[in-house]
């Protein structure tokens, strides 16, 4: 249970990052913040370990963490701004 929490709490913490490096208007709930800080937390870690960065089942570290956030971020924005 505590993992549960400390996954939404590290989520909601690289989300608000994010948010907050890449400019404009990105407007999201906190459900949204904290689901765009896991889903980059995880594809951060994906990566990490294609790359031999990370070893199976190490997290991601914090920047890698930030930086798969704002990957997803961008790719939100061109995805809402094309339905728009």
């Amino acid at each position: 249970m505590f993992a549960f929490i400390g996954t939404l709490i590290v989520g909601l913490v690289v989300g608000l990052i994010a948010r907050a490096v890449k400019p404009g208007d990105d407007s999201m709930g906190w459900i949204l913040t904290i689901v765009l800080g896991i889903a980059g937390s995880l594809i951060a870690g994906y990566v990490g370990r294609a790359l031999g960065w990370y070893q199976p089942g190490q997290p991601a570290g914090w920047i890698a963490s930030v930086i798969g956030a704002i990957i997803l971020l961008v790719l939100w924005g061109l995805f809402t701004k094309r339905r728009a």
